[in-house]
């Protein structure tokens, strides 16, 4: 796997972050929400479930949810990060780290990233900031999961559609991918389109830009240098 692990710690706090948090274990729970405070971060709610958690938000904005894998009243996964990100929220895993296959459940519902419960606060504290920009977070436990799985690691894209899915995450607008490649702007958005298809396939859609750098990282198609240093 090509992608390369970000280093966490470097990330700068971003303003104006909105958290909220879910977490069973109170204690953790408490110190996450002293934290992002200390940090500079608005707590918009927390709770032990997503239920209790919707309850506390109340309709509020929120920019990131940070929230454990495993919950006790025996949802699931995927609906647990389904139901986070249906609030606009991008979602920040923060869990036991060897628990790979939830990581992976959770990365295929459209999770951002994850962050394990060993980490310094620092580190947590600069991942949410990192995931409040909107970038992907690709460390150690991400990649570990997505390597433990080939079925989820890859979908099985053909050459041009890695090079187009390569140069759009990277930032280029689609005329000029096909620009770039050579190709009319209608055959690029053909190849757009089987790429999306062929991860829905695979049981990871990726509907947006975003989704579809997040699959392009996943997959060492795309390394965060890339991302970094393409034209705009």
């Amino acid at each position: 796997m090509r992608a390369r692990a970000a280093s966490a710690a470097a990330a700068p706090e971003s303003p104006n972050v909105r958290v909220a948090i879910v977490d069973d274990h109170e204690s953790v729970l408490l110190g996450i929400r002293a934290a992002c405070r200390d940090a500079g971060y608005e707590v918009v709610g927390v709770g032990a479930t997503v239920d209790e958690l919707l309850d506390a938000i109340d309709g509020q904005s929120v920019g990131v949810v940070v929230m454990d894998l495993s919950l006790g009243d025996g949802s699931s996964v995927t609906e647990n990060v389904t139901r986070a990100r249906a609030t606009g929220a991008d979602v920040l895993i923060h869990s036991i780290a060897d628990r790979t296959t939830s990581i992976r459940e959770a990365l295929a519902a459209g999770a951002a990233g994850v962050i394990p419960k060993t980490s310094a606060t620092s580190i947590v504290m600069a991942a949410i900031a990192t995931v409040a920009r909107g970038e992907v977070l690709n460390n150690l436990e991400w990649a570990s999961a997505i390597d433990a799985d080939q079925e989820f690691a890859r979908a099985q894209l053909g050459r041009r559609e890695q090079d187009v899915l390569h140069l759009y995450a990277s930032g280029l607008p689609l005329k000029a991918v096909a620009v770039q490649l050579g190709i009319a702007p209608s055959t690029a958005k053909e190849y757009l389109g089987r790429v999306r298809a062929k991860y829905v396939e695979v049981g990871r859609p990726a509907p947006t830009k975003v989704d579809l750098l997040r699959r392009a990282v996943e997959d060492g198609i795309l390394v965060i240098d890339d991302v970094r240093n393409a034209p705009r």
